[in-house]
């Protein structure tokens, strides 16, 4: 009896979740449609881009590099001094969709991660509106 595959693997492991990550801070970077979450972030998003590769790797099934470097992820208390609301979230996702759109070929995990991101972005609001 098989092991069923994590979504680590079923994505297709690091190589693929760094051209997730990539792709997502490439069209935040570059979108007018995006520029309220850009201005939450730092001019240089390396760091950006290595800690959300590092989390999703692992929240995705793969090796714990969030946690071993930073311990637990604690992401609500870690996004509370950046306000947002409803705008910048919907922003955030609008990036990582267009990310998984271009990235992930596989409509299934495509479906299931926007699903999770949704989640994910809404539980990050801590601000009205």
């Amino acid at each position: 009896m098989t092991q069923p595959q994590t979504l680590f693997e079923q994505l297709g492991g690091e190589t693929i979740i760094r051209k997730l990550v990539d792709r997502f801070y490439d069209v935040m970077d570059s979108q007018p449609e995006a520029a309220g979450i850009r201005a939450l972030h730092p001019a240089d998003l390396a760091e950006s881009r290595d800690k959300l590769f590092w989390f999703l790797v692992g929240w995705s099934g793969g090796p714990p590099m969030y946690v071993e470097r930073f311990g637990h992820p604690r992401l609500r208390a870690r996004h509370l001094p950046f306000p947002i609301g409803e705008s910048e979230r919907d922003q955030w996702l609008w990036c990582m969709n267009k990310a998984l759109e271009e990235v992930i070929s596989d409509g299934l995990a495509r479906t299931q991660l926007s699903r999770n991101f949704m989640q994910l972005a809404d539980f990050m609001r801590n601000k009205v509106g």
